[in-house]
């Protein structure tokens, strides 16, 4: 099998995270607000941001990592942990939405710094609850 042509995709931040004491909230370029239309109607939001403080070239290369930060969890690749190391930097987060005002989405939390770039929001949908039989290997400490 012949490897896939290497390719190069732009992506444009649509907004960015904005942490204080008091609240998370996800706000959103004013050229990009009217996508927000309808997002106040579902509880929770699937968030893709860029983990931009590790965007360096050899940061990139780093494919194996002990998950957390751990010593004692096993070696593992980056495509098998959340490790914000990896070739593309896009993190995932499911956050409960609080509020969808304007250009700003209040969310409950986010594992991200204030000043992240969000890449994307797309809704959660019971659907994405499909996976039965779910295996998650005991480093994570949710093994069933």
């Amino acid at each position: 099998m012949q490897e896939p042509e290497e390719r190069i995709f732009e992506m444009r931040p649509v907004g960015t995270i904005e942490k204080t004491e008091e609240s998370t909230c996800i706000r959103i370029r004013e050229e990009y607000a009217d996508a927000l239309l309808g997002l106040d109607g579902w509880s929770h939001v699937n968030v893709l941001y860029w983990f931009d403080r590790n965007d360096e070239p050899r940061r990139r290369r780093i494919l194996r990592v002990h998950p957390r930060g751990k010593q004692e969890n096993p070696l593992t690749g980056v495509f098998a942990c959340r490790a914000p190391v990896r070739p593309n930097l896009i993190a995932l987060s499911v956050c409960r939405i609080l509020g969808v005002e304007g250009s700003v989405v209040t969310i409950d939390e986010i594992d991200a710094f204030d000043g992240t770039p969000v890449v994307d929001l797309k809704p959660f949908t019971p659907s994405d609850l499909k996976a039965e039989d779910v295996r998650v290997p005991e480093w994570t400490g949710r093994a069933r």
